[in-house]
């Protein structure tokens, strides 16, 4: 088999060049990162949950007409999905003030927010990912005012969905960030919701409970991540409940 040409390699993911122009095969590792970068682990299993959760939240996405990036996953760790342009900005809509807001604002965290809030970040990572506004992301290009209500009206329909998804088996969303792509038609351009979604993304925590069922576990040290995502999965139906996470890769020829 010919080596697969590497294009690039985050935190937690590994990106190659697909079988086809215009496709990319996204590989999803069990590297967990906190406080950019400054706390590292490798989590066995991390990757395959979050592959098939990606999936599972892409795929639903994509029925209800948000387009995604998704095309199908090719085996426990790996997805084909489409080439994108992307947006150099995290999007992110929160429901219940944590994490950096709860601080900036001085909230307790948990508390309720009158609407859902949509904030941007920079995405650079030598920065910290810093808080943006609509002017700076105007001014410095980084989108245009169609972009930004694009980007809006797609961030509002993705929290719909996951709420309601989440709702439905007693788990509260209280927050998540996504990324956008560009893809072009001829001379047109439209947006889609790119990178993944999954319990790294999101805040997830039990409604009845209050228990943290996403990175946090790790951030703060509250016991096994593998043993949230999982619980997750298979709340939603895609693991059995009586199924353990993959651990090590899957080599396909």
């Amino acid at each position: 088999m010919a080596r697969r040409k590497k294009i690039y390699e985050g935190k937690a993911k590994t990106l190659y060049e697909g079988p086809e122009p215009g496709t990319i095969v996204q590989y999803f590792k069990d590297d967990a990162t906190a406080f950019n970068a400054e706390k590292k682990a490798v989590i066995e299993g991390k990757g395959v949950l979050n592959n098939i959760l990606s999936e599972y939240f892409m795929t639903g996405l994509g029925n209800i007409g948000v387009p995604t990036h998704f095309m199908k996953r090719l085996n426990m760790r790996e997805q084909l999905v489409r080439a994108c342009e992307i947006i150099p900005l995290e999007v992110i809509v929160r429901n219940y003030a944590a994490g950096t807001m709860a601080k900036r604002l001085g909230m307790d965290e948990g508390t309720q927010l009158p609407r859902p809030i949509v904030e941007y970040c920079l995405k650079d990572d030598a920065l910290g990912d810093p808080l943006v506004t609509e002017e700076h992301i105007a001014a410095f290009g980084w989108a245009s005012q169609q972009d930004l209500d694009d980007m809006l009206s797609l961030a509002l329909r993705v929290n719909d969905f996951l709420a309601g998804v989440m709702y439905g088996v007693g788990i509260k969303l209280i927050d998540f960030k996504i990324e956008i792509g560009r893809v072009y038609d001829g001379d047109f351009q439209r947006l889609i919701v790119a990178d993944e979604i999954s319990p790294d993304s999101c805040r997830l925590w039990d409604i009845e409970t209050g228990q943290k069922l996403d990175k946090d576990v790790f951030r703060r040290d509250l016991g096994s991540l593998t043993d949230a995502y999982t619980e997750v999965a298979k709340r939603l139906g895609v693991l059995p409940k009586g199924a353990t996470p993959m651990a090590r890769p899957t080599l396909i020829n």
